[in-house]
């Protein structure tokens, strides 16, 4: 079985910064790909940002410049730094691993999401 965790969101006011952590345990055993999706009120859930085992990374257009994606491969964790955060970042932000689980399946999972909230 695989848990993600994520940590870090909250409140902040527009212009500010957060930073979440996200940490996989369990029994995964090579993470391949890691990402944070988001999923804003009455929209689909989208990529914010993914990384790959080599440390490639990609962007959603509207984070480009703004947030940052970086993995720690042997605590098993993804963060992502916001800054410059608008309004429109307000959502809940899932973290999501591919990987190889016992047996040699690859599978890929979610974490219960963290809510980020932009606001004045």
């Amino acid at each position: 079985q695989v848990q993600l965790v994520e940590s870090g969101g909250g409140l902040v006011q527009p212009g500010g910064s957060l930073r979440l952590s996200c940490a996989a345990s369990g029994s995964i055993f090579s993470i391949y790909a890691m990402g944070w999706y988001r999923q804003a009120p009455g929209k689909q859930r989208e990529l914010v940002a993914g990384i790959t085992s080599g440390g490639s990374t990609n962007y959603a257009d509207s984070v480009k410049g703004r947030f940052a994606i970086s993995r720690d491969n042997a605590k098993k964790m993804v963060y992502l730094q916001m800054n410059s955060l608008k309004p429109e970042d307000t959502a809940v932000y899932y973290c999501n691993v591919e990987g190889v689980i016992a047996g040699g399946v690859l599978g890929n999972y979610w974490g219960q999401g963290t809510q980020v909230t932009v606001s004045s």
